[in-house]
């Protein structure tokens, strides 16, 4: 196969390549995600604090695939999602349920009552720490698990070398800081780096389109050099590697 013919081959992929929800079976058996090498398993810990009686809200929920898992009563349940593709979704998939699906694009004005949540999820989303405070019951609890500054910083300036970091800001202590300056109180918290491979090219490519606050600007076209370097190294040593960077903290609202 000539330049010619796998840049076109690529192309076509990168013209197809979507997500729905969070759904990355489209890659499945391609990559080795390192989410599930983490030291914690954020279900779990949400599972600690959450009794079916409390009010839930579960921010940037995706097409609701994690919460849906998590069993909770679904009249006492709410959800956001501000990304265009998968809001019409969760209105299909959610509001059926019972579930108050709420699109929201302005972390600083949520659409919510003062005081409404007992327990307030945050899975890999953007918030902002006075909203939360707000919408938080005395005593309420903020749980999130966030992607760190770091996070797939080997691909993208492999793919993308001068491409800024997109987020300095997300450093767990960086973070804490903040939520103990508006008055809560952090019952746990850790952060770590894992690794992450892929085993084939078009995989990587798929995957730089669709997390494109990432991987900001990525094209075949733009990139094209560096994909065939890519593909050189995944046919000689079967993969390429990078790290994720992940933490995550639980917060109390002070009464």
């Amino acid at each position: 196969m000539n330049m010619n013919e796998q840049k076109a081959i690529w192309q076509a992929l990168e013209c197809r390549a979507q997500i729905k929800g969070w759904d990355f079976s489209e890659i499945e058996g391609k990559w080795a995600d390192g989410d599930a090498l983490l030291p914690w398993d954020f279900k779990a810990i949400v599972q600690q604090y959450r009794r079916d009686d409390m009010r839930l809200l579960d921010m940037d929920t995706g097409g609701g695939e994690f919460l849906l898992s998590l069993g909770h009563p679904h009249e006492k349940t709410a959800a956001t999602e501000g990304w265009a593709p998968n809001v019409q979704f969760c209105r299909v998939r959610l509001l059926p349920l019972g579930i108050d699906f709420r699109e929201m694009t302005d972390d600083a004005q949520m659409p919510f009552a003062d005081a409404s949540f007992d327990l307030v999820l945050n899975r890999h989303g953007s918030y902002d720490v006075s909203e939360l405070w707000r919408v938080l019951k005395p005593n309420g609890i903020f749980l999130t698990q966030q992607v760190g500054a770091e996070n797939d910083r080997e691909l993208v300036t492999r793919l993308l070398p001068d491409v800024p970091v997109p987020f300095p800001e997300q450093y767990l202590d960086t973070q804490l800081a903040q939520f103990r300056a508006a008055g809560f109180e952090i019952l746990a918290e850790d952060e770590a780096y894992r690794p992450i491979r892929f085993f084939d090219t078009a995989a990587l490519i798929w995957f730089a389109k669709v997390i494109e606050w990432e991987f900001t600007g990525f094209s075949v076209d733009r990139c094209f050099p560096q994909l065939v370097k890519t593909e050189a190294e995944i046919r000689e040593k079967g993969a390429v590697c990078g790290s994720i960077h992940r933490y995550y903290f639980a917060a109390r609202k002070r009464a």
